[in-house]
């Protein structure tokens, strides 16, 4: 899906680029174990390029970048416990999220300066994680998604951010879900209730307009 929206808030210190889970899990096919799951190979592929692309361009035009992994530790007491549905109970049973799927992707591993989000367990970036306070503590109201995936925690994300009253914007070439028609149901029926979408060549091109006015 393409669109023209372009961001109204064009400041970079208010800005930031939200790396969602560009972790071996997601993007090595060797080792990771939640790689199989996107069906759409495609998809995947496209959101690699984009991503790259996001984050070139908010590195070069000093925009904050905010990388969020997934980390359990061994056994998962996090959890506490076996659950009985949802994402607790089924990442202790896939064994993921320990171990070397762990580690940003070749490619995404962030900067020396670059802030790395701590805490979290849940499927938003923001559950019992430092996120919130960073955000605040730095003045960022603007905050762009990438990563996976898009339909789980891209989208739990995106709706949290907006109750707790920041600009949502997902970089729909960024980010991935497993099929085309998980996909163009979060980009067509869920975004425009908690934010906006544009495409990784328009955020490019508009915050590099923007640094070079």
């Amino acid at each position: 899906m393409e669109t023209s929206f372009a961001p109204a808030n064009l400041v970079p210190d208010q800005s930031a680029l939200v790396m969602i889970e560009f972790q071996r899990e997601w993007l090595d096919g060797d080792i990771g174990k939640l790689n199989a799951l996107i069906k759409d190979r495609p998809q995947l592929e496209q959101s690699r390029q984009g991503a790259q692309k996001a984050l070139w361009t908010a590195r070069k035009n000093g925009l904050h970048v905010i990388h969020v992994p997934c980390l359990f530790e061994n056994d998962y007491p996090e959890i506490g416990g076996q659950r009985p549905a949802g994402l607790f109970h089924a990442i202790p049973n896939a064994g993921t999220w320990t171990g070397e799927g762990c580690a940003f992707a070749e490619g995404f591993e962030p900067d020396e300066k670059e802030f790395v989000v701590k805490g979290r367990v849940g499927a938003s970036t923001f559950a019992h994680s430092n996120l919130d306070a960073y955000l605040r503590n730095n003045g960022i109201t603007d905050l762009y998604l990438a990563g996976y995936a898009l339909h789980v925690c891209v989208e739990s994300t995106l709706r949290q951010g907006h109750d707790l009253g920041y600009t949502m914007h997902v970089i729909e070439g960024a980010t991935s879900a497993f099929t085309k028609e998980q996909r163009e149901h979060v980009l067509q029926s869920v975004v425009h209730h908690f934010g906006d979408h544009l495409t990784a060549d328009v955020f490019a091109e508009t915050f590099s307009r923007r640094v070079s006015a």
